[in-house]
């Protein structure tokens, strides 16, 4: 007999994702902003220094030339794709728990970020993306002649 973990969570957090997709085709994130509809969502962590914004995305399994990285009008958005792998006939899969399939992330950056400077770079399935800040423009007064 083996052992398996119970997480109740899981099925309840399956469940609420395939209702949104079959409800109105969209998924929601915990900010309450609706986004495409994506198989998995990676984790991801922001790190802000003097110099510049530094964002961690958890993506094991997912090519570089999978992933793409872009940035438009303040909004950097996190797209790619983890293929499934091929099954041979016969191994008798009894639980399948990784996901597969599309990711989608979308992040407001603030006006100091610099986005004609943007790099990314992926390494053991950690994808990171630094954007490098940029001075922001000082309001001044125009006198009328």
């Amino acid at each position: 007999m083996s052992l398996v973990r119970y997480q109740p969570w899981n099925s309840m957090d399956q469940l609420r994702r395939e209702m949104g997709r079959m409800l109105d085709g969209h998924s929601s994130t915990e900010e309450g902003s609706n986004i495409a509809t994506s198989d998995w969502i990676p984790a991801v962590d922001i790190q802000e220094t003097e110099k510049e914004f530094i964002l961690h995305a958890d993506i094991p399994g997912v090519e570089p030339d999978d992933i793409d990285v872009h940035m438009e009008d303040g909004m950097l958005s996190i797209k790619g794709e983890r293929h499934s792998e091929t099954k041979e006939e016969g191994e008798g899969y009894k639980r399948i728990e990784r996901n597969r399939g599309t990711f989608y992330r979308r992040f407001s950056l603030p006006d100091t970020a610099n986005a004609d400077k943007i790099s990314a770079k992926s390494n053991n399935g950690v994808l990171e993306i630094t954007i490098p800040k940029q001075e922001k423009a000082q309001a001044r007064k125009i006198k009328v002649k």
